[in-house]
Formats: structure tokens, C-alpha cells, sequence
């Protein structure tokens, strides 16, 4: 069994009278390698530095093994501009008391696993993504036996992200990490972790990777509605009951009042905490009908010796929607300028369409002031902003974002970078565009307003333009993806899946909310016709099923359906008012759902058990 390295127990962490998250319990083993998730301001980097002792918990305890090595790697790592790579490295070793010949071999051997070339290059002229490579240098150096990474794909480019996904699974013995890449949790976790009060216990903690805790949240989640409704049927007959005056003359009719208060109480909490927050994301675009908005003609971009881009052609037109891949410093910030107009190529011509309307989003949020108010950076004009010729007051413009009403007057330096993510944005979508340029919108923000902001882009008609180190949104929003190699060249590509085989690794299929064993039981009327097969797994002849198990497979259709039919059934009893009023009735119609749900979930499974074994559909 695997050693605790570290423990906690009813962990609450408060600023003020407000509980950033309350009652948490749960432990991090020898081998654990943990995602962290949940919404913007759940806690996350909170309570990650909770575990590195480098924060008190308000409630509840925070235990370690023994002489337990931490590492923790910030979201902004800090360095001293002066100083060198090799000396950063050098002084994490500081107190490791080993002679300098050891010191210079470990450098070494960790400048080649992080991919640095020169030991004397200053951290001062390093790109972010750089620096983030060194802070995690820095604590891999030291030999962690608990590695804490907060959002460590920041700032990192696709390729920095597949060197820490083959790093990650070999390295520290275990580690944490809060990311909200969903590609990078399918490929380094065996255990998912969310942070989020709409849970019972304030998280979800799942064995296995980003894809099954999808479907296990699903499953959590769908059994907490299904009890939410059950409990208010029951609320709703003891409401009947006390409406008839019952008297609490004896012990039996008090304790009824009683538990009938207690259920109440328990079904506030639950409404309470199932109410969903998401950002209200829809860019405003442009009547415009032209087929051409931006045509660039062998367009040329060096910078001193290195050439960024060689004789491109490109044209973009309404729904075209292009992703850009490359290194940090490999010019895509630079492509995107010249195709907005604010930088000129070396040769060759960029020509927009009159009277085009470009908005861009740039990676470092130039748009915002942070001496600012909240009020002021939303652009209101008195109480209101104006979206889509329709005036909105700032509150419920504000809301819209996830933002309360009490932060308007807070300085922007203050809020936190997912919230500066969404000022950006909320700033952007009351502009009116025929050509949206995204660099790196994505850092920060949280999977639920990932996903809406997905959607967004998707509905959104005219050009995009779009850089990001996150492949699920790359692969789901693109049209076109166009690789910069550094060095002038571009490379296009279908997709991410396209772009890694071509850099000789294997590509991890996207997270989807179904484990490939639900997958393979899925109902046939439930598979889209002409639906991609799977071809990554090796082929593996079928074996033959026994003339009994061939009998059951062609009956396991009909009897699912007729097990669903049931089910149904059994939900309309619960929810009947009739059955509600009525006690001892109400506990035997959950009782039959239970029993239902078990039989449809049984078949299900045995379906997966015939059809792995072999069973061949005619």
C-alpha cells in the first residue's frame, strides 16, 4: 500500500467572514499524480499553498510526514535578472551538502532534461515560458518527493507542454497541479481532484484521469439531483402535513416537526450550492458580407539575421478560423501585428478590407489600467455600457462576468488573473468586429469559461485568428492550424493530433465525459452513422462468444430497453405529489428506483463484458 505523505482533515481557509472553502479531507499518497480543478476563486492556489505549509488554514489540520520534500512552483516565478541559469540552479543546491563536482554534474544533467543551452544565459532576457521551465528546474534539482505546480502550462508553448507531460510521470514521486489545459490532465493524472462547493463534501476526488472524472462527476453530480429531487417530495409532504396543524402533544409528532425542519435546512443547502455561475460570452461582430478581409501577399518578417516569416500568402474570410502553433519566439505574436496593421512587413503587402473592424486580445492585457477601477475598465459611461446598441447597467454587465457588485470600485491590480482574463474579454465584446486576434486568451481562466468562451468563438461569424497553448481549444475551434518553425517556415496542419505525430510523439485523444469502457456499451442508437473508429489500439482478433453468451448479447438490447422503460417509471413515482404525501409510500418508490437504476446500470456493464469478449453485431 502506498505511504500518506500528506494528510488533511476538515481544512477551511476564510478571509474575513467569507469561507473560501470549508470542511475538506482527503490525503496525497506516494505516487499520487493529482489534478487540481475547479471555478475561478474556489480556493485552488490557496490551498495549494496550504499543503506546502507556506499558508495556515483557518480550520482543520494540515499534516506531513516526517522531513517530507516539498517543492512549489508559482504561477509568475521570480528571479533575479542578473543572474545566470547555471547560478539559479546552483543555489537551490545550496543546502543539499554536496561537494562542488556533484553540484556541477547535477546542473548539467538538469539543464539537458529542461532543455537550456547555455548555463550563462541571464534570467533577465528569458521569454515566460523560459523562466517557467527554470522554476521548475529549480524544484525538480532539489528532488521532491511532493511537487506543488500552480497553472505550470502558463506561459509554457506547445512544446514546452509536451516536454513537462513526459516529465511529469517520471520525476517527482508525486505531485499536485492546478491547470485548467484539459489535454494535459488527460496525459499526466491518475487522480482528479475539484475544488468546488456545489459538491457535498466541497470537492470531488476521483481515481484516474481527466476523462474519468468527467463521467464520475457526471454520475456524482446526477445522484446528488436525484436526491435533491427526492428530498424535496419529502419536503413537500411534511409541508402538507404541518399545513393540517398537527399538534406536538407527543414525542413521535415533535420529532416529525423536528426532521421536517432538519430537511428543509438540508434542502436550502443543497439549492444553495447547485446554483452554476458562468460567464456570459458573445462577441459582437459586424453586418459585414465580404468574401476577403485581410489579404497578406508574400509577406516577409526578420528580426536582424533570423527570418519569422518568408513569403506568406494568406486571405481570411468570414468563418475562417486560423490557429497558429510555434515556440515562444518563433513570431506568431508577430504574424498576428502584421495582419492587424500595427506592425509593417520587411516585403510584401497586408491589405484590409474597407472600413475593417479588428479587436485583439494580447497575452499581456495591455487594455488595462490597473490603476483602475473595475467600473472604469468595463467602460461604462455613467452606470451603463453599450452592447449591441442596447444600454446595460454596469451591475448587471458586471454580473454577467461572475463579477459582484461590491468589486466595482476595486483597483484591477487587485483582482486576480482569471478575473483580469475576463475583464479583457468582457472589454472586447463591446466592440463590434469582422476579425478577432486572440493571443493567448486562455491563461487563467477556468475550464466552465473555457468551455462558454469555446462556444462563443464557434457562433462568432467572422475571422479568427487564434494563438494558445490549449490543444482542446485549438482542435475544437480551428478551421486551419498554421505551424511557425522559428526560422520563416510554416507548416499548415489539419489538427493537434496532425502537428505532434509530425514532432514524433504520440497523441493523446482528447478528454471526453465517457470512459472508453461506457463508450464501448454505448446503446447502437446512440452512435452518429458514418461516426470515426477508433485506430490508435493495436487489432486484436475477436474471440468467438459460447452459443449462450451469443444468445444474450442478441437479447441485451431489448431487455435495456424494457430495464429503461422501468426506470422511468420508477422516477414518475417518485416525483407523484400522491407518493410524496405519503411516507412509507415514498420510501418504497425510492427504494424500487434504486433497484432500477442498479438493474439498467447491470446491463449496461454486462453489454461491455459481451462485447469486449467479442460479440459481433450483424
Amino acid at each position: 500500500m502506498a505511504e500518506l505523505l500528506l494528510s488533511c482533515q476538515d481544512l477551511g481557509k476564510s478571509f474575513g467572514s467569507t469561507p473560501l472553502f470549508e470542511g475538506l479531507s482527503f490525503g496525497v499518497f506516494e505516487g499520487d499524480h493529482i489534478g487540481l480543478v475547479g471555478p475561478n476563486g474556489s480556493g485552488k492556489t490557496t490551498l495549494l499553498k496550504i499543503l506546502a505549509g507556506l499558508e495556515e488554514p483557518s480550520t482543520g489540520t494540515r499534516a506531513a510526514r516526517k522531513r517530507l520534500r516539498f517543492g512549489f512552483v508559482a504561477q509568475d516565478p521570480k528571479f533575479d535578472p542578473e543572474h545566470t541559469v547555471e547560478q539559479v540552479l546552483k543555489a537551490a543546491l545550496n543546502d543539499s551538502h554536496l561537494d562542488p563536482h556533484e553540484v556541477d554534474t547535477k546542473v548539467a544533467i538538469m539543464m539537458g532534461t529542461s532543455g537550456f543551452d547555455d548555463p550563462d544565459a541571464k534570467t533577465g532576457i528569458l521569454s515566460g515560458g523560459w523562466k517557467k521551465r527554470l522554476a521548475i528546474a529549480v524544484e525538480l534539482i532539489r528532488e521532491p518527493e511532493l511537487l506543488l505546480l500552480d497553472e505550470p502550462t502558463n506561459h509554457l508553448d506547445l512544446e514546452g507542454i509536451l516536454w513537462l507531460e513526459d516529465l511529469l510521470p517520471r520525476e517527482p514521486e508525486a505531485f499536485v497541479a492546478i491547470s485548467h489545459d484539459r489535454y494535459f490532465l488527460e496525459s499526466i493524472t491518475s487522480r482528479m481532484i475539484e475544488l468546488n462547493k456545489a459538491f457535498a463534501l466541497g470537492m470531488c476526488d476521483v481515481a484516474g484521469n481527466y476523462s474519468r472524472y468527467l463521467e464520475k462527476k457526471d454520475e456524482l453530480l446526477a445522484g446528488q439531483a436525484a436526491y435533491q429531487d427526492s428530498l424535496r417530495n419529502r419536503v413537500r409532504g411534511e409541508l402538507v402535513w404541518l399545513s393540517r396543524k398537527a399538534k406536538a402533544r407527543t414525542r413521535k409528532a415533535q420529532a416529525r416537526i423536528d426532521e421536517a425542519g432538519r430537511m428543509q435546512s438540508e434542502l436550502a443547502d443543497l439549492d444553495r450550492r447547485s446554483q452554476k455561475s458562468t460567464v456570459g460570452i458573445d462577441f459582437a461582430a459586424t453586418e459585414r458580407r465580404t468574401k476577403q478581409l485581410i489579404v497578406a501577399k508574400h509577406i516577409s518578417k526578420s528580426y536582424g539575421e533570423r527570418p519569422i516569416v518568408t513569403k506568406l500568402e494568406l486571405t481570411l474570410s468570414p468563418g475562417m478560423r486560423l490557429g497558429l502553433l510555434g515556440g515562444n519566439g518563433s513570431g506568431k505574436t508577430t504574424l498576428m501585428r502584421m495582419l492587424a496593421g500595427t506592425e509593417k512587413p520587411d516585403s510584401g503587402t497586408v491589405t484590409h478590407a474597407e472600413g475593417l473592424k479588428i479587436v485583439m486580445f494580447d497575452q499581456h492585457r495591455s487594455r488595462l489600467d490597473p490603476s483602475h477601477s473595475l467600473r472604469q475598465t468595463l467602460g461604462a459611461t455613467g452606470d451603463s455600457v453599450i452592447f449591441q446598441d442596447r444600454s446595460i447597467h454596469v451591475v448587471g454587465w458586471a454580473k454577467r462576468f461572475m463579477f459582484r457588485p461590491e468589486q466595482l470600485d476595486t483597483p484591477v491590480s487587485r483582482l486576480s488573473g482569471g478575473e483580469q482574463a475576463r475583464v479583457v474579454i468582457a472589454k472586447l465584446m463591446l466592440e463590434p468586429a469582422d476579425v478577432l486576434l486572440l493571443d493567448e486568451p486562455t491563461n487563467d481562466l477556468d475550464i466552465p469559461t473555457l468551455e462558454v468562451l469555446e462556444e462563443s468563438l464557434l457562433e462568432f461569424p467572422g475571422a479568427l485568428v487564434l494563438v494558445t497553448h490549449d490543444r482542446y481549444l485549438l482542435d475544437r475551434v480551428s478551421t486551419q492550424i498554421l505551424a511557425l518553425d522559428g526560422r520563416g517556415g510554416l507548416t499548415p496542419f489539419a489538427d493537434c493530433a496532425q502537428w505532434e505525430e509530425a514532432q514524433g510523439r504520440d497523441y493523446v485523444p482528447p478528454p471526453t465525459a465517457t470512459a472508453p469502457a461506457v463508450v464501448a456499451a454505448a446503446r447502437p442508437s446512440q452512435t452518429p452513422a458514418g461516426a470515426p473508429k477508433a485506430s490508435a489500439a493495436p487489432t486484436v482478433k475477436a474471440k468467438k462468444l459460447s452459443y449462450k453468451d451469443q444468445r444474450e448479447w442478441d437479447q441485451m438490447e431489448a431487455k435495456i430497453l424494457e430495464a429503461e422503460q422501468a426506470l422511468e417509471a420508477a422516477q414518475a413515482k417518485v416525483a407523484d405529489p400522491a407518493i410524496a404525501s405519503d411516507y412509507q409510500a415514498l420510501i418504497d418508490a425510492n427504494a424500487a428506483l434504486t433497484n432500477a437504476q442498479a438493474k439498467v446500470d447491470g446491463l449496461y456493464a454486462r453489454w461491455a463484458e459481451l462485447e469486449a469478449a467479442g460479440a459481433v453485431k450483424a
